[in-house]
Order: structure tokens, then C-alpha cells, then sequence
């Protein structure tokens, strides 16, 4: 068997795949596009012959170990910069802890070492867990509510809309084989304990290796003690071992014995704290070992005296103070007023909050380097130039002085300008390295507005930062905070502008759009309409409740408690009664106000987006025109938006109508009207929807090219590169009626991992994607892969709709192509009008076409009047009209010419598998021709005996 052949950047997504990298994430890592990344993942399936992205992932893990030697595992931790000592005994106490327990909590004091023997145990034992070991750095994170979204954010999980991140993440990890380390616990307990619980009963081959001060106090916690480092053995001890292996590291030579014994009395004066002897053994070069003993002895008879149990803290603390008083006084202001960071900074970044009276900003980069030569901060190189970061013990003593010197004011302000003003600058600037940029600084981000949002003399900045977060979020994909920010946002504005605070909270309610939460929606344009009835702003009240009104029609699919009827009416009549409706005509009332109430009216009174709750009795002429009027509204108010959401109610009237070119037409023009505006959240929530409605009624109208164009673009729209069933959906319907084999085959693996992932959602677009999968098996001749797919429309459809609708027409092409045509004939068997319901908007053209043509090959006596009457109705669409054209050749003798100018239609409508079969029907020399042809595409080419599908629930 030959060995696949896959390039150089096939590899390299291969590699990334392998650290559980989302398709955008790999896009920004390799600077291609998500639909890049998808191609170049879709040929990695099929060249690998594996069924899905996590198969991808474990096969790139795999070719991982293989690379690297036995004892070298590779894991997704970060690389030390100093060596790791001793610590053998608990290194094999913590693996066996491991092995024998899924959670496990590795509890000591701040400075013990903690994180590096967490890392060294996850680092050797990376082998045993097949999806990797990820590390999550909790330190910087203040909310306990935020502890799903890091740990999202460090095993490569995108938020998924429709779910919450937390969600995402048990879905991600669900089957997988991997190792947590969360580090740094402690102070956001209460939220790391319930999340935690929820993630072991969601993913039962996940294990967690926790660090914290404190245990968590959950039944299912394993608590691992992790003592000082030992001084049994005097010079050979692991303490002095790690004091002469760090005073190693800055050029010092071993000592002699009698010095050697110096350094055990000092680490045992030290308690065999890591951090503490750490830092002693930094000032080595510049104080001596007498220096060094005699300082530290003062400092430690200071803070004697007490229980035993806190001596280690106090060792740490008197080495911290220690070192401190060492300092002068500028690097002590500047090590107390760095603290504020909680992600790694730069020297500017410094200057700009730390650099004032009694420090020179100019003289911060020469600091920020004395302080990292005494081992007080870390250097980390980054793309965008050095950074620097302290341990979390030594930002929090760093806090502590910084309370104490009464700074913390002062410097937190001028962290929230300097947050304010980096907030600003990555909107503006953009660029490849834009998110990286963002995540540089989001924590940061967090923790000021946090601060800021306590105090009443900074509400302002807090509601301008919180905007601004808002808005970064939801550039950066991250929807559940988007939403949350622009929320916090509206509280912030509160009494002192309504107006704002309503502008906010219409934000969040197109975000939730985005999330496909129509609970929120709802929510949300509510109380936008309280805030600017607070306003004084009647008719923006007007608007927001009857966009409320609106939303629990039109998206009413996505709601997990719909609104009644009576709810809805009430708040469209009330929003008829405050927007000035009547005074239109004479120029008094708001455009936007009363285009809202239209576009209600066409929704609640005409039902015309078809909602779960809607009983209408009102004819489609009555809901044609309401659509019409809310469309000329929204265009005279100046809203594309607005005319977008009316265009969509028009586009389902006239789909209901029969008039399936129209549909279209209205669809195309909202990504017209939506193309050009920048990404906010309401465009991107519109655009999302028209792309899909597009996509559709293109298919519908037999413009195959023109319905991949939209389908390709919503399967590469970064908002849903972790909704990969939803992107693709009407993507893997055109390439299947287009007879693009390979394209649906190697999709439909996106489709699937996404569609499980999500917890197999269902939703009116995935049945359809997923009985075109199926179709394209059955034509292939491969009966088990097909029954498999249909089972999971059985799961992302409904039954009725593939009863009566889509699923009729598909089981009777795969009938067809089999010779079966009277059991094709009886899947479509109904008159268009006892199925009008299922088979309008997408379906109405092919189904009276497949009909028709099903009449002629089983005999029916009607078919040559069946073909006729499908002509009214398809004209101007070419696939199905060339299917009229095979058809009725077929019905006077099976005339090659007539055949051949049928299949060259096909052709040119970019239908290649109707016209690789209309070749096969032709006979003859053309049977060849079409045979060659069915096989270049990946297809069966002779009748079988597949069954039909057989009753459905």
C-alpha cells in the first residue's frame, strides 16, 4: 500500500491539529484563511483515510511520539527556563496519586514549588494520555466565572453558538484522553470546584492535577501535600542542591566543603522553601555567602516566634522583605507598582504606569532589568519584543507593598488608561497578529475593568473599557464574553444615560443573535425598550419592542421557553401605539420605529418567517404585502439591517407563494445591502442568516454555482469555526445535487466531528446537509456508509420534513439511479399541493421535476401531464428544466439528440452528476461515455437493488 503524499503545509496543519488548535486558530498561527485551513484538513482526511478531525488529532499525537525519543514526551506544557531538582520521592508519590485518581489537588504554601513539580509529573507522564496534556494558568484570572473560558482558551476551544463556553469545552474533551494542570487555584475556588465537577462527569478519561494553597473541598478530590524541599543529607539534600545549581546558573563555581556546610545551615534556616532559597541564592555574586547568612538571619529573627506551621510562609516572607530592602528605592517602587500586571508586560507598558515621581520613566527598562537579574522577575521573549512578568507569590507581595505605600490607587488608575488606551489601539490597528495582540493583553483587560467597575469616580472609564472589551471579544470570537461585557456596559451606564445603556444592550442582543440564544434576544430588546422608555425616547421603545416582538418569530427555533402569541401581540401593539405610525405621512414619526412595527406585523400577524407558534388564517397575498411594506420602511428609514430582517420575511412570503426566483432575489439582495457595512455584531448576526437563506434559495432556483458561492462563504466565516455542521450546511447540499462526490465526502467529516461535538444538535439546515451526505453513499453504491447517515437525520432533522420534504427527493435520485423507479415514483407520489409545506421555499422545483421524470420511467399514466405541469412551475430554473428535457425525451423513445443537448444543460448548470447520467440513459456509445464519466466523479454506475428507506418515524 502506498504511503500519502502530504505536503509541507498539510503538515503543518497536521502538526497544529495534533495541539487541538481550532481551524481559526490555525489560521492565525500559519497566516492563511479558516477556508484554507478547512481544504488543506478536508485532504488530510481523505488522504489519511480517517474519519474525522479527532482522528486527525490523535494521528498527528501519534506521529509526535514516534518523532521523538521514548523517554521524551511531548507535551503542551511550557518549557522551564531552569532546571528542575530533586523532588523524586514526590514526583513518584504525585504519578501513582495520578494514575489511581482523576482529580488530584497538590496543596501547599505560595513558593513551595507547587507548579514545577505539577509540570515535572504532567511532563513525564504526557506518554500515557493520547490527546495531550494542556496547563492552564489561573493566576491571572480574578472571576470565578471565567474558569470554563481558560480553560477553553488552553485546550484550543472556541465557543460554540447556540451553548455556553463551559459547554464547548465538555463537548471538546468529552471522549478524549488527556491530562489538565490548572495552576494557581486558589482565589477563584468557588468557581474551579463546580466546573471541575461538571467536567469529570462529562469527560471520564479526562484527569486534573490542581495546584492551590488550599484544597478544594469537593468529595472527589484527591489532596496531595507538597512538603519544603528536604534537607536530609546535608551538602547532598535537594535544597542545597537547588541553592548551588541556581548560584551555578549566575557563574559561580561549587564551593568547598566548609562553605558547602554554610549553605545547608542557610537552607535549613529557609525551611527548604524553593522560592525562598531561589531568591537567596540569586544575591550570592553581589553579597557573598556571609552576606547573605548575615542579612537573612536579621530577617528571620524578626518574624519569628508562632506555630510551626506558618514558619514556612514566614521564610518566604522574610526572604521576599529580604530581597526587597536590598533594592533601591526606585526598583522597590517599581517592583510594588508592576504588580498590578497580570500578564507578562513590556518595559513601555511599565514606563507608562509605573514611570512617575519618585521614578524616572526613562530609567523603568533599566530597572525592570536589575529586578529580573535578582530573580524578582522572569524575561520572556515574545514577537512583539521582551516581556517581563512576576511569580504570582511575588506580584502578590508586590501588592501588598503597594497597599502599604498607599499606590494602589494611583497605579491601578493609571493601568486603566493605559488598559483603556491599548483597548483603543487593537481596535484600530487590526492585522494578522491581532489576536495574539489581544490575548497579550486580555486578562489585563479584565482585571481593570474589574477594579474600575467598584468605583463611582471611575464609572465612566469602566463603562468605555467594558465597550471596548466588548467589542475585542467579539472580534476575537469569544461570544458568551462579548455578550457579558456589553450587559456589564449597560449597568455601568445606568442612571446617568439610559440612552447608552439601551445602545449596549441592543449589542448584547445581536451577539446573542450570534450565539443563537433567542432567550436572550428576547431579554434583551426588552429591556433595551425599558432603557429608552427610561430615556424619555418613545419611540426607540417602540422600536426594541417590536423587534422583541419580532425575534420571537423569526428565530423562534432558537428558544428554549418561546414566547406565547398573546406575549408577542401585546408588545407589537404596544409598539404600534408609541411609534408615531400614524403621523408618517405628514413627516412626524420615526422611520425606524415604525419600519420595526411592520416588519412585527409581517412576523406575528402574517406569521410570514413561519415560527414554531404561528397560527395564522391570513392568505399569502395578505403576507406578501405586509413583507413589502416593512420592506419599503426599512429602506425610506435608512436601516440595511432593518431592510435585511424585512427582505428575509419577504423571501419566506414568496417562497410560500410559490415564487421561488423571487425568494431568491430577495435573499440575494440582503447580503447587497449587508456587504459593505463593517462587522458589527447586528451585521454579522444578519449576514450569518443571509448567506444561509442564499445558499438555499439559489439551490432552490438550480443556480448550483451561485449557491456553493454562498455556502462556501458561510463555511468560511470565522464566527463559525467551531459550528462546522452549521457552516457547511447548505455547502454539503449544493456539492451534492452538483454530483461534487469527493467535496461532500471529505465535508461531511467536518459536518460530522462538529455536528457530535455540539451534542448533535438538530436544526431545520442539518437534516437536509446530512440526507445529502447520505444521497451521495447511496449513488455510490456504499449501503452501509448510507444507512449510517441516515440515521443522523433521523437525529438533525425532523422526521416530517424528510417524510414529505427534502427526503423524498433525495431517497428518489439514489432510487432512480438504482432502476427502481417505481419505488422513486412512490417517495414522491403526493401532489406538490399535499406536501406544500415541505416542499416549498428550497424544494418545490425539484420535486415536481423528479416527479415528473419518476412518472416517465415507472409508465404512469399521467406523466407526459405531470411533465407539463412541472414546466409552469420550474421555468427559468436550468437543472430542473433539463431534467424536463430528459424526461420528456425519455417519454418519446429516449431521443439521443434531444438526450444529449439535456445532458449538455446539465453541464452548463453545473449539475455533473445529472449529466453523467443522462449520458448513461442515452445508450448506446453514449452509455459508455456516461458509465466513464458516473466513475470519474466517485459514483456506481449500473442499477442495484438498494432498498428504500423504509418507514420513518
Amino acid at each position: 500500500m502506498s504511503t500519502p503524499v502530504i505536503s509541507s503545509r498539510e503538515a503543518e496543519v497536521l502538526a497544529l491539529l495534533g495541539e487541538h488548535l481550532s481551524n481559526a486558530e490555525i489560521s492565525a498561527r500559519l497566516f492563511i484563511s479558516v477556508r484554507t485551513v478547512e481544504s488543506h484538513v478536508s485532504s488530510l482526511l481523505r488522504k489519511l483515510a480517517v474519519p474525522d478531525r479527532r482522528a486527525l488529532s490523535r494521528r498527528a499525537a501519534e506521529s509526535a511520539r514516534a518523532a521523538a525519543p521514548v523517554d521524551m514526551p511531548v507535551p503542551v506544557l511550557p518549557a522551564p527556563l531552569t532546571a528542575f531538582v530533586g523532588r523524586v520521592r514526590e514526583r513518584g508519590e504525585l504519578m501513582e496519586a495520578l494514575k489511581a485518581y482523576r482529580q488530584v489537588t497538590a496543596v501547599g504554601p505560595g513558593g513551595v514549588g507547587k507548579t514545577r513539580l505539577a509540570l515535572a509529573v504532567a511532563a513525564e507522564l504526557a506518554a500515557d494520555f493520547a490527546d495531550g496534556v494542556w496547563f492552564v494558568d489561573l493566576a491571572p484570572v480574578a472571576d470565578p466565572g471565567r474558569v470554563g473560558a481558560a480553560v477553553a482558551a488552553a485546550v484550543g476551544v472556541g465557543e460554540q453558538p447556540g451553548r455556553g463556553v463551559d459547554e464547548s469545552v465538555f463537548a471538546a474533551l468529552a471522549d478524549r484522553q488527556a491530562l489538565l494542570v490548572w495552576d494557581n487555584c486558589e482565589q477563584i475556588r468557588d468557581g474551579v470546584a463546580p466546573f471541575l465537577e461538571r467536567l469529570l462527569a462529562a469527560c471520564p478519561r479526562v484527569r486534573v492535577l490542581v495546584t492551590s494553597r488550599a484544597r478544594l473541598m469537593v468529595p472527589f478530590e484527591r489532596v496531595f501535600p507538597v512538603p519544603p524541599l528536604s534537607r536530609a543529607g546535608g551538602g547532598d539534600s535537594e535544597a542545597v542542591e537547588l541553592f548551588l545549581e541556581r548560584a551555578a546558573a549566575v557563574g559561580l563555581p561549587s564551593p568547598d566543603p566548609a562553605v558547602r556546610d554554610t549553605v545547608v545551615a542557610l537552607c535549613e534556616r529557609l525551611d527548604g522553601m524553593a522560592l525562598a532559597i531561589e531568591l537567596a541564592a540569586a544575591r550570592w555574586p553581589t553579597l557573598g555567602l556571609d552576606g547573605l547568612v548575615a542579612g537573612l538571619s536579621d530577617q528571620l529573627r524578626i518574624l519569628a516566634g508562632g506555630p510551626r506551621a506558618a514558619d514556612r510562609h514566614r521564610s518566604v516572607r522574610a526572604v521576599l522583605d529580604w530581597s526587597h530592602d536590598l533594592l533601591e528605592p526606585a526598583d522597590r517602587a517599581l517592583l510594588r507598582r508592576v504588580s498590578v500586571f497580570v500578564l507578562p508586560f513590556t518595559a513601555d507598558a511599565a514606563a507608562e504606569v509605573a514611570g512617575f515621581a519618585p521614578l524616572d520613566p526613562g530609567a523603568v527598562a533599566d530597572g525592570l532589568g536589575r529586578l529580573a537579574e535578582q530573580s524578582l522577575l522572569t524575561v520572556t521573549p515574545s514577537a512583539a519584543g521582551t516581556r517581563y512578568q512576576a511569580l504570582e507569590t511575588i506580584r502578590q507581595y508586590g501588592a501588598e507593598r503597594l497597599a502599604e505605600a498607599d499606590e494602589s490607587a494611583v497605579v491601578r488608575t493609571r493601568h486603566v488608561g493605559w488598559c483603556l488606551a491599548g483597548a483603543t489601539g487593537l481596535l484600530d490597528a487590526g492585522g494578522p497578529d491581532w489576536r495574539a495582540r489581544f490575548d497579550a493583553v486580555a486578562e489585563d483587560l479584565r482585571a481593570a475593568l474589574a477594579w474600575a467597575a467598584e468605583r463611582s469616580e471611575l464609572r465612566a472609564d469602566a463603562h468605555r473599557l467594558a465597550l471596548s472589551l466588548a467589542e475585542s471579544a467579539f472580534t476575537r470570537n469569544l461570544l458568551g464574553e462579548a455578550q457579558e461585557r456589553y450587559e456589564q456596559a449597560a449597568v455601568l451606564a445606568g442612571a446617568d444615560d439610559h440612552a447608552e445603556a439601551g445602545e449596549s444592550l441592543r449589542l448584547a442582543a445581536a451577539v446573542a443573535g450570534c450565539r443563537r440564544l433567542g432567550d436572550d434576544m428576547f431579554r434583551l430588546h426588552r429591556a433595551a425598550g425599558e432603557a429608552a422608555r427610561r430615556a424619555g425616547d418613545l419611540p426607540g421603545t417602540a422600536r426594541d419592542l417590536a423587534t422583541a416582538a419580532t425575534v420571537a418569530y423569526r428565530f423562534s427555533s432558537e428558544f428554549t421557553h418561546i414566547p406565547s402569541p398573546e406575549e408577542a401581540k401585546a408588545l407589537l401593539t404596544e409598539a404600534r401605539e408609541l411609534s408615531g405610525a400614524d403621523d408618517l405621512a405628514d413627516g412626524d414619526g420615526d422611520g425606524g420605529a415604525v419600519a420595526a412595527v411592520a416588519l412585527a406585523e409581517a412576523a406575528v400577524v402574517a406569521d410570514a418567517f413561519g415560527a414554531v407558534q404561528g397560527e395564522t388564517d391570513n392568505t399569502v397575498e395578505e403576507t406578501i404585502a405586509l413583507a413589502e411594506r416593512a420592506v419599503a420602511l426599512g429602506r425610506l428609514a435608512g436601516d440595511p439591517v432593518a431592510e435585511s430582517a424585512a427582505l428575509d420575511a419577504l423571501s419566506g412570503a414568496r417562497s410560500w407563494a410559490g415564487d421561488t426566483f423571487a425568494a431568491a432575489a430577495a435573499a440575494r439582495r440582503r447580503i447587497d445591502l449587508l456587504a459593505p457595512l463593517p462587522p458589527a455584531p447586528a451585521r454579522t448576526h444578519e449576514l450569518l442568516d443571509a448567506l444561509a437563506m442564499a445558499s438555499g434559495t439559489a439551490l432552490g432556483a438550480g443556480r448550483l454555482a451561485e449557491a456553493r458561492r454562498w455556502g462556501g462563504e458561510l463555511a468560511g466565516h470565522p464566527l463559525l469555526a467551531e459550528v462546522g455542521h452549521h457552516a457547511t450546511s447548505w455547502l454539503l447540499v449544493a456539492d451534492g445535487f452538483a454530483g461534487r462526490v469527493d467535496e461532500v465526502l471529505t465535508g461531511s467529516g467536518r459536518f460530522l466531528d462538529a455536528w457530535e461535538r455540539s451534542g448533535r444538535q438538530q436544526s431545520f439546515s442539518l437534516g437536509p446537509a446530512a440526507a445529502s451526505v447520505a444521497m451521495v453513499h447511496g449513488l455510490r453504491g456504499d449501503l452501509a456508509a448510507r444507512a449510517e447517515w441516515l440515521a443522523i437525520v433521523d437525529r438533525a432533522g425532523t422526521s416530517e420534513e424528510y417524510r414529505h420534504g427534502y427526503g423524498a427527493i433525495l431517497d428518489a435520485m439514489v432510487l432512480l439511479h438504482d432502476g427502481d423507479a417505481a419505488a422513486a415514483l412512490d417517495r414522491v407520489a403526493p401532489e406538490p399541493e399535499q406536501v406544500w409545506k415541505w416542499v416549498t421555499w428550497i424544494w418545490l422545483h425539484w420535486y415536481v421535476a423528479l416527479r415528473a421524470e419518476a412518472s416517465v420511467l415507472a409508465g404512469h399514466p399521467d406523466a407526459r401531464a405531470r411533465t407539463a405541469a412541472a414546466r409552469s412551475v420550474v421555468a427559468g430554473n436550468p437543472v430542473a428544466s433539463a431534467q424536463l428535457d430528459r424526461a420528456e425525451a425519455l417519454l418519446d423513445g429516449g431521443d439521443p439528440p434531444r438526450l444529449l443537448a439535456a445532458a449538455r444543460a446539465f453541464d452548463a448548470a453545473g449539475s455533473r452528476y445529472q449529466a453523467a447520467r443522462t449520458l448513461l440513459l442515452a445508450g448506446d456509445e453514449h452509455a459508455a461515455a456516461g458509465r466513464a464519466a458516473l466513475s470519474a466523479l466517485g459514483l456506481g454506475t449500473g442499477p442495484g437493488n438498494l432498498p428504500g428507506p423504509g418507514p420513518r418515524p
